[in-house]
């Protein structure tokens, strides 16, 4: 055995995982930023759940992203364990995809024979060379990014088999070695091939990898099927390490759901291998003394995974109470909230990491209008116990402001297509906005405070100009946060209108209050408290405007919020002029 062999064996490696990597980050991306949602939108039964878990894990070529994905979803909230116990199951069958598609390494012609052979075109040498020549196309010339993630996915698949066939061939002289033939033989022993397959799973992080390596060292004819079948039971039971890994600093339920795959694995191999063993010794398959093969192995893979969904799918209430009972709920741990759906796990799944953020954000507008309902509530209705909640609630959005918007930030880190960089930088430009709703939300209560303390009262015509200026502002908040919400540009559109009104009806209300003052019916005291209530009213439609704005320009590709107002208040629309005297004839004082 020459020192090249090492060096072979470890460049076959290298390149077996990295073509696996790329063909995998590349199905994710053709598959859409949406295919991470599926599992927390329709997983709604166990059934469901391991139909969604294997289709999604199918795709994105790992059992251990899906799981880890489940973990960040039990962990925030979204989801409950028995949801994510069907999603596990079916991301243990889904891997098995991967092993089929490197069984592919098996198939090739006889390049040996004299002349020509047809079949050679079968062989995954002539294929891998065709698919690593339309990536590489692809990837340097092909203008938009699914046809690059397209070439990334050929040319991950034509790297992948190219490091397939490399450690086979760097392995080829264990074929018959007595030391590895003994080895082999130790394997095939229940307790130590598992050990051995869990040990090896656990150190690659990977199933799919450990499968990978095995087929291709099977394509030698070094391994039997009584050594390749426990050895697959233990990389099952070795995948869940980075399941596990993910969990660190979770909630409780957020660790449950991270044990789940071990559980589910470790208990399938205690049911299964005994069986499978017990009738062995009474029957004696043929088929365990022969030499095992990719396709073998492949098929093994899937057996095992369905057979022990089958048997232990009908348990998940079982299951659920298993692994409660095996971690218990603890004194500190606090109910999940809103902000917990910002998982730092997401952040590897973009289109899942925007989803949760704007669910965040459209709680967060909801919260600041009815923040907003409340502090106008105390002009009339004063009390210490509302003014106390106005202020708790400022300081949560202010809470929300902060991690929202560091989380998003860290979004912008990760490679995100067109659509998705749209919708993050509409969340950007939206979420100071909504904070500083809220932050006059404050101001205006505490002005209600001042005027409780201070037993202010004003003239019957001041009041009914300050409910009618309360009311044109309450409905451009709501039109903002509904607009923003369902995404709606065309109930946008009324807001720069009513904007407008609002700061026709701040001017009017302040002349007339200058001709109270002067007549003497109020006073400077009265005035102060008038004049601070009307700016924050009119600071807060002007950031309605800019949510307004966000959602239009944005939606056209560009933000240019200044050019946008200049053009609609010289050119104005004729929808604009409908709306506009829609809303001058409704505030009219």
């Amino acid at each position: 055995m020459s020192i090249s062999f090492i060096f072979e064996l470890i460049t076959g490696l290298a390149m077996f995982l990295f073509g696996m990597n790329a063909m995998g980050d590349g199905l994710k991306k053709v598959a859409g930023s949406k295919l991470e949602t599926v599992l927390w939108k329709l997983s709604s039964t166990p059934t469901r759940g391991v139909l969604l878990g294997t289709g999604v894990t199918a795709v994105i070529q790992s059992s251990s992203a899906t799981s880890c994905m489940v973990v960040g979803f039990v962990n925030s909230g979204m989801m409950n364990i028995a949801q994510a116990i069907g999603i596990i199951m079916g991301a243990n069958i889904g891997t098995t995809a991967t092993g089929w598609i490197l069984s592919l390494s098996a198939v090739g012609g006889d390049s040996s024979s004299a002349g020509f052979d047809w079949t050679q075109f079968l062989s995954t040498t002539f294929i891998s060379a065709v698919f690593a020549l339309i990536g590489t196309l692809f990837m340097m010339f092909a203008k938009k990014n699914t046809f690059k993630h397209t070439g990334s996915i050929m040319l991950g698949f034509a790297v992948l088999m190219s490091g397939m066939k490399m450690m086979s061939k760097a392995m080829g002289f264990l074929e018959g070695n007595p030391m590895f033939e003994e080895l082999m033989t130790t394997m095939s022993n229940p307790f130590f091939g598992i050990l051995i397959g869990t040990v090896i799973t656990a150190i690659l992080q990977s199933a799919s990898a450990s499968i990978g390596i095995l087929q291709s060292l099977a394509i030698t004819g070094a391994v039997n099927n009584d050594a390749a079948i426990y050895l697959i039971i233990g990389m099952c039971i070795g995948a869940s390490m980075p399941v596990l890994l993910s969990a660190i600093g979770a909630t409780t339920n957020g660790k449950r759901a991270s044990i789940i795959y071990l559980i589910f694995n470790s208990i399938g191999a205690i049911i299964l291998t005994p069986i499978f063993w017990g009738i062995n010794e009474f029957v004696h398959f043929t088929f365990m003394d022969m030499p095992a093969d990719a396709f073998s192995i492949a098929m093994i893979n899937t057996v095992f995974n369905v057979a022990a969904t089958l048997i232990l799918l009908p348990f998940v209430k079982q299951f659920d109470k298993l692994v409660c009972a095996l971690i218990r709920e603890k004194k500190t741990d606090k109910k999940a909230g809103e902000l917990d759906r910002l998982e730092e796990r997401f952040l590897t799944h973009p289109g899942l990491a925007i989803e949760q953020s704007r669910a965040v954000l459209c709680s967060m507008a909801e919260q600041s209008h009815q923040n907003l309902i409340e502090a106008f509530a105390l002009m009339d209705n004063y009390t210490e116990e509302g003014y106390a909640k106005v202020e708790d609630d400022e300081g949560e959005i202010d809470k929300y402001e902060d991690k929202l918007g560091t989380y998003l930030v860290k979004i912008t880190g990760k490679e995100l297509n067109k659509a998705q960089s749209r919708e993050v930088s509409k969340f950007l430009h939206t979420i100071g906005d909504f904070e500083r709703i809220s932050d006059h939300a404050l101001t205006i209560a505490d002005a209600a405070k001042e005027i409780n303390e201070k037993q202010i009262s004003f003239s019957h015509a001041a009041q009914s100009e300050l409910k009618q200026l309360s009311a044109a502002v309450s409905e451009i908040v709501a039109i903002s946060v509904k607009a923003f919400i369902n995404n709606d540009n065309d109930l946008a559109h009324r807001v720069e209108p009513l904007e407008e009104t609002i700061d026709m009806l701040c001017d009017e209300l302040k002349l007339r209050h200058i001709n109270r003052v002067q007549n003497g019916n109020c006073t400077l005291t009265h005035g102060f408290v008038f004049s601070d209530y009307i700016t924050n009213c009119e600071r807060i439609a002007d950031h309605c405007s800019n949510i307004a704005v966000a959602l239009i320009e944005l939606d056209m590709d560009e933000f240019e919020a200044h050019a946008y107002l200049s053009t609609l208040k010289e050119h104005k629309s004729m929808l604009f002029n409908t709306y506009y005297e829609e809303y001058k004839n409704k505030y009219k004082v």
